[in-house]
């Protein structure tokens, strides 16, 4: 399998900044991502998402997981493969936004970008097949984090797809149609060492994924809505462990540069030690997070990839 690695440690964000940093402007919410008749079809993956105020919590408390045992020698991957951000120069970019996770015996599939064509492409570009998928984890509903499951389904896999209970009943019903699914609402295990903060937010309702590896705990996020420091605080309560590195779509892309620092001081309080933001993230606040995290951060894109294990190949 031939897999794109970034060093968070030596391959810092500053070095690949020109190349990697998006040129899109963000626009309003499509209107049909909100419907809440919406049901499992392929979206289109071209229109950038706004940003808004993070939203309150939906369930400020939440029951922490018991503590997970050692996971000895495993490495655990995470791998980019849809995203709005150029990586791997070989694979097509898009809106939205898709993390491949393998973490031990068990691969996850984080969201399925906005379409299918584009998914499978670099799936299979990436060596990546789809019926290794163990389980399909949707962050929320907007069409860019949705869009390729249909297609992928098509393929004929039946993995087990979680969404958290706010997703509409029409799309849960499409999806019970063609495989398993499962509602999430609390933090829930997914596969060994790999966790769901269950929903959070309220106007956007949002679950990130929580990984746990030999150097500490990720954080996977689609677009963080409800808020990156939300989304991280919510993981922190869940597992109270130190959270090595957070991931994803921080949807920040209509921040202030004030509030982008404040968020950085936020996400630095709570000893987040790298971050790899992406997608929604916006121009401004991945430039802000390479002067604040230097070396620690990386301008994740589409087949950026990172390993974190007892070889310490990455961490």
């Amino acid at each position: 399998m031939r897999v794109w690695v970034a060093s968070l440690l030596l391959i810092g964000c500053a070095a690949r900044a020109a190349p990697t940093v998006s040129s899109r402007s963000a626009t309003l919410v499509p209107t049909e991502m909100l419907d809440p008749t919406s049901t499992l079809t392929e979206m289109s993956a071209t229109t950038p998402m706004s940003a808004e105020m993070p939203d309150p919590m939906l369930t400020p408390e939440v029951t922490q997981l018991p503590p997970l045992p050692e996971k000895g020698g495993t490495t655990v991957t995470f791998t980019v493969v849809y995203d709005n951000n150029g990586y791997d120069p070989d694979l097509g970019t898009a809106w939205g936004f898709s993390c491949w996770i393998e973490a031990g015996e068990a691969t996850v599939l984080f969201d399925t970008g906005g379409d299918s064509a584009t998914l499978l492409d670099n799936l299979a570009k990436l060596d990546l097949d789809p019926h290794e998928i163990d389980a399909v984890v949707l962050s929320h509903v907007h069409g860019d984090h949705t869009g390729g499951l249909a297609g992928l389904l098509a393929t004929g896999i039946r993995p087990t797809v979680y969404t958290p209970s706010a997703f509409p009943e029409s799309f849960k019903t499409d999806v019970r149609a063609r495989t398993d699914l499962v509602e999430v609402t609390a933090p829930l295990e997914i596969a060994p060492g790999v966790y769901t903060t269950g929903q959070v937010g309220s106007r956007i309702v949002e679950q990130a994924l929580v990984v746990q590896t030999t150097a500490g705990w990720v954080v996977v996020t689609g677009c963080a809505h409800p808020g990156i420091v939300e989304m991280v605080r919510r993981a922190k309560a869940v597992t109270d462990g130190q959270v090595v590195l957070a991931m994803g779509g921080f949807h920040l892309g209509g921040a202030s540069e004030r509030q982008i620092e404040e968020i950085i001081a936020q996400l630095d309080a709570m000893n987040v030690r790298r971050v790899a933001p992406c997608h929604c993230t916006g121009d401004q606040a991945r430039r802000m997070f390479v002067d604040a995290y230097g070396a620690a951060c990386a301008l994740a894109g589409v087949g950026w990839a990172v390993h974190i294990g007892p070889d310490g190949s990455d961490f």
